[in-house]
């Protein structure tokens, strides 16, 4: 592409939410053909989306390492920046189709030509890539002053980021507000913070670079949808992908850069929080926990941030994009030649390089590596990404292997070993570490069967470790949702302090209590029991989500009480328990003792306390109606006897006899009346016939 080096350059520096990635889509829509350059598999994935969108999936390729979609006669080109098939670089040669060149050319985030571990990469393609009629350079405004001396042709154009960016200031996990992302630098942070909102907040979403396009989206599209209000990240949020996030929390300022652990920059730290606030929404950053420490951003930094205000980079990171291919020798010398420009400095050693300098060790790689197509295969299989980061040495035999397959006979790898390394990786089980290596570890084969000279059958390779990936991408984000997903907690959390009525309660006919489709617990009459699956630390707050949102149904059911046959009421007497009155078998009410066996106090049960005291006044009239009716059928003696303990117009020693009689139940031993029926006449005995009453020799 060198041959366009005078077609029109652009580069579109700004912060984050400054609207350069559309721009550059719809440049390149407008042209005939095009390529975008980005720093991400998910980035590019993400814009891929889009152009196949607008133009149609037939017109759209995309290429990562370990992914390509390449219709044929596609005519735009979404890569990531190792991927651009640059003329004359390795990259070009993996790429067996497509235009040749390309009518618009731009690369994404070129301020990453400052990272140490891949910054060769990007300033090699903003050196060297260029469209035949324009070219776009999209990063920071920090990268300007290294672009106007390497690219002097190019124009450069200042964007506005759209929205404000302000600090927040420190707060708690349980404090941080709903659509926020909490930024964390190692897998164990991230699940640990994880693993907190799900009980504080009902879970969060987890983005991590090493994720597979599905799982990642499958995470994204739950925190998109409302499922969950948090989202759990690495850095890689920081890398242009689009999420609805109003907060950014940084969980740490130090992360491990492959080398040592350092505090982030503040570009880096600005990159990270400028994904708060999207379009004209503005958007918050700020530490999670305390405003002191480590993990608390200086003054300087703030105000840096805030005004988009970052030192400049003065230095890009280089490696020879075309180095020559006659020998290994010669290929290792220019690898590791030095730029002869201030404004660039030398790589350091990347792990494809530190692979072949070890390959080159070995005499087998001497003796087979000679001419430059077989030199050229070896370049190749030492750029194998080491998705699973174990290291050059680990990596360089797994190199090694291939390479000695693609050196040998029609130079391809046998179908039988290559399909037996996809079946050892072809299981679901484990945990999310052990799925996350997995999905590693088919990135590599995925990556190998991409490459069409390397297998004789690579259509079907590539379509199995696809296929791969899919399944262990499905139980990965299965595994994910299990462990840091709550989504009856993250349901009954949502509204509150809002309107209950916002989400569906539904009642079974079993009881079964259903809040936007998530069971919390069964409502037998009016009790509420939680669902005994819960977790003990769950369980006030689902008693408490329960009372704010059953308090219709509650409601409704005790106009059903009040306006209810007396049939559906029953006594109970349960061994060890009070005696009560139960509404469709349901308890509702006890009777304690009172003043007397006929007149017990009738006290509600602790379930209808949820009702006003107006309801509780109905409800307990009702049920002493109920119980009134039910001494009239059943117990019309002892109520007549009791009344007659009352009356004045009976005598006094009679009454005494009617009031112990009443309070026994009708039945008492003699022994006990003795001194009352001792002063009965022989009229007053009659009166007692008369009521009804034996007295006998043993019993009354």
């Amino acid at each position: 592409m060198a041959q366009f080096a005078r077609s029109p350059v652009t580069a579109v520096l700004g912060p984050t939410n400054t609207g350069k990635t559309h721009l550059a889509v719809e440049r390149m829509c407008g042209h005939s053909s095009g390529m975008m350059g980005f720093p991400l598999r998910l980035l590019a994935r993400e814009v891929y989306d889009r152009v196949v969108a607008i133009k149609g999936p037939s017109q759209v390729a995309l290429i990562t390492g370990e992914e390509k979609i390449l219709p044929q006669g596609a005519l735009y080109y979404l890569c990531t920046a190792e991927s651009m098939p640059v003329g004359g670089g390795r990259e070009a040669r993996a790429t067996a189709s497509g235009p040749g060149d390309f009518a618009f050319v731009a690369l994404d985030e070129a301020q990453l030509g400052a990272d140490p571990e891949r910054g060769h990469v990007f300033t090699d393609r903003l050196l060297r890539a260029r469209g035949r009629e324009e070219t776009m350079i999209l990063g920071s405004a920090s990268i300007s002053r290294v672009v106007k001396t390497l690219v002097p042709e190019a124009e450069i154009i200042s964007r506005p980021r759209f929205s404000t960016l302000s600090y927040a200031g420190a707060k708690k996990l349980s404090r941080l507000p709903r659509r926020s992302a909490i930024v964390a630098f190692s897998a164990e942070e991230v699940y640990a913070v994880a693993e907190m909102l799900r009980r504080f907040r009902g879970g969060a979403a987890v983005v991590m670079g090493a994720l597979s396009p599905r799982t990642r989206n499958a995470q994204v599209q739950m925190f998109l949808n409302g499922e969950v209000d948090y989202l759990v990240a690495t850095d890689a949020i920081g890398m242009g992908l689009n999420l609805d996030v109003a907060h950014v929390a940084f969980a740490s300022l130090r992360k491990f850069d492959g080398r040592r652990t350092r505090r982030l920059t503040v570009s880096e730290m600005a990159q990270i929080a400028g994904r708060a606030g999207r379009h004209h929404q503005d958007g918050t950053f700020g530490s999670l926990g305390h405003e002191d420490g480590d993990a608390a951003f200086t003054p300087e930094e703030i105000e840096a941030i805030e005004a988009h205000r970052f030192p400049p980079i003065d230095r890009l990171y280089w490696r020879d994009g075309q180095p020559g291919m006659d020998s290994v020798g010669h290929l290792i010398a220019d690898l590791e030649a030095r730029p002869d420009r201030p404004e660039l400095t030398a790589a350091p050693e990347a792990v494809d390089l530190a692979v072949l300098k070890r390959l080159a060790d070995d005499p087998l790689v001497g003796e087979r590596a000679r001419g430059k197509k077989q030199v050229e295969r070896l370049w190749a299989a030492c750029g194998i990404p080491d998705f699973q980061k174990l290291g050059a040495d680990h990596h360089a035999r797994t190199v090694s292997r291939i390479w000695r397959f693609l050196s040998e006979g029609h130079g391809h790898i046998p179908r039988d070993w290559f399909a037996q390394q996809i079946a050892r990786l072809d299981s679901v089980q484990g945990d999310i570490d052990i799925l996350s290596g997995r999905i590693a570890a088919a990135r590599t084969w995925s990556y190998i069967a991409h490459r069409a000279d390397w297998l004789a059958h690579p259509a079907e390779m590539a379509e199995r470790t696809r296929a791969l990936e899919e399944r262990l991408s499905d139980a990965l984000h299965a595994a994910l949702m299990q462990r840091f997903v709550d989504r009856r907690t993250a349901v009954l959390l949502r509204d509150i302090g809002q309107d209950a009525s916002n989400l569906p309660v539904e009642i079974d006919q079993d009881g079964t209590v259903c809040v936007d489709g998530e069971t919390i617990g069964r409502l037998d009459g009016f009790r509420f029991s939680v669902d005994p699956a819960t977790r003990h630390q769950d369980r006030k707050m689902l008693l408490a989500a329960a009372e704010r949102r059953l308090g219709r149904i509650l409601r409704v059911k005790a106009d059903e009480l009040l306006g209810a046959p007396d049939t559906d009421f029953a006594l109970m007497d349960e061994a060890g328990q009070a005696p009560g009155i139960s509404w469709q078998e349901n308890a509702v009410a006890a009777l304690l003792a009172g003043p007397s066996l006929l007149a017990p106090e009738l006290r509600l049960d602790r379930a209808l306390m949820a009702l006003g005291q107006d309801v509780q006044k109905q409800i307990a009239a009702r049920l002493s109606a109920w119980f009134e009716a039910q001494k009239e059928k059943h117990l019309l003696p002892l109520t007549k006897m009791a009344a007659s303990a009352s009356d004045p117009q009976v005598p006094a020693v009679v009454r005494a006899v009617f009031a112990q009689l009443a309070d026994a139940g009708g039945v008492i031993a003699r022994t006990d009346l003795d001194s009352a029926l001792g002063h009965l006449d022989k009229d007053q005995r009659h009166l007692l016939r008369r009521a009804g009453i034996d007295i006998g020799v043993l019993d009354i």
